[in-house]
Order: structure tokens, then C-alpha cells, then sequence
């Protein structure tokens, strides 16, 4: 995704979506950094928080993957079709509570 489409997005889709105190996680990706982005979501009256250059420790969904890597190394599915069927099914054994661990293991809290 370019910068273009990617701002395109957040004033189109995203921000519309955002509450007053959001806060919307973003990498460092250089699409994520071109002018307008912060504008659009800081008139939304949210902000952006970026991850350091590479911090798995932070990234929640390093942590899910993780997970799911070990559940397919687990699977004998060696074809696209059979790893797309498999990675669905794994899917459903990550639990709510779990996913919300994988946030709270990395630093993030819960709002209340």
C-alpha cells in the first residue's frame, strides 16, 4: 500500500469511525507518515501512537503468530489450499480472553 492509498483510507473509512480518545497503533511503515494522516485523525479529536522501528515485545500479533506458527508446524497441510482450510480452523482456537492476554502481555491495559 502506498502513501496515497493509505490516506485515502484512514480520511475515508477509518477516521470517520474514531471516537474522541482513540488511539490508533501504527508501524513505521513510510505510508503510515505522509502528510494528512495525523491531521485526519487528530480532527477526530484521537492520536496515533507509534510502534518503536521494531518492537515484537509490542506487538500483539507477534504473539498470535506465535501461536499459530506452532499449531501449523502441528499440520500435515503442505498445499495452498490445505494451509488456507487449516489456518481457518486453527483460528477458532484462539479464545477471546486469550487475544485480549496477547494486548495485555505486550503493555497494553484494558480500559475500564
Amino acid at each position: 500500500m502506498d502513501g496515497d492509498a493509505f490516506r485515502t483510507y484512514v480520511q475515508h473509512v477509518l477516521a470517520p469511525t474514531l471516537n474522541p480518545g482513540d488511539v490508533l497503533v501504527l508501524d513505521n511503515l513510510p505510508a503510515h507518515k505522509i502528510s494528512g494522516i495525523r491531521e485526519a485523525i487528530a480532527e477526530r479529536h484521537a492520536q496515533i501512537f507509534y510502534l518503536p522501528p521494531y518492537s515484537p515485545d509490542m506487538n500483539s500479533i507477534e504473539m498470535a503468530f506465535s501461536k499459530l506458527k506452532a499449531l501449523l508446524r502441528q499440520e500435515p497441510a503442505r498445499t495452498v489450499d490445505a494451509l488456507v482450510k487449516c489456518i481457518g480452523n486453527l483460528l477458532d482456537r484462539f479464545h477471546p480472553d486469550e487475544c485480549a492476554n496477547f494486548f495485555h502481555d505486550a503493555g497494553y491495559q484494558r480500559s475500564s
